[in-house]
């Protein structure tokens, strides 16, 4: 059986799975951060300064972009196509 699959569909998938495991990653990753803060913070009696906070935000903004390239934006071909189109039209003028 020969190979089907459309090249374009192909990469969208891929980016999905991407974002997926990045997801469960960060997920994880932030509560086990989370919870190094608690923990210690109970220990000592003061709960300190939230450090995590930083890991979760700046993670949390890539995590985003991710998202975007596999769920919002993913027809960046015709988006290209459209703005050459443009710029062929203001040339023709």
């Amino acid at each position: 059986m020969e190979n089907t699959k459309d090249p374009q569909m192909w990469e969208i998938a891929q980016r999905r799975v991407k974002f997926k495991y990045n997801l469960i990653a960060y997920i994880g990753m932030n509560c086990f951060f989370w919870g190094i803060w608690l923990f210690t913070g109970l220990n000592q009696g003061n709960m300190g300064y939230p450090w995590p906070f930083w890991s979760t935000a700046g993670w949390g903004i890539s995590l985003l972009y991710h998202f975007l390239k596999a769920y919002v934006f993913i027809d960046k071909d015709s988006s290209v196509e459209r703005e050459y189109a443009k710029l062929q039209q203001q040339a023709n003028r």
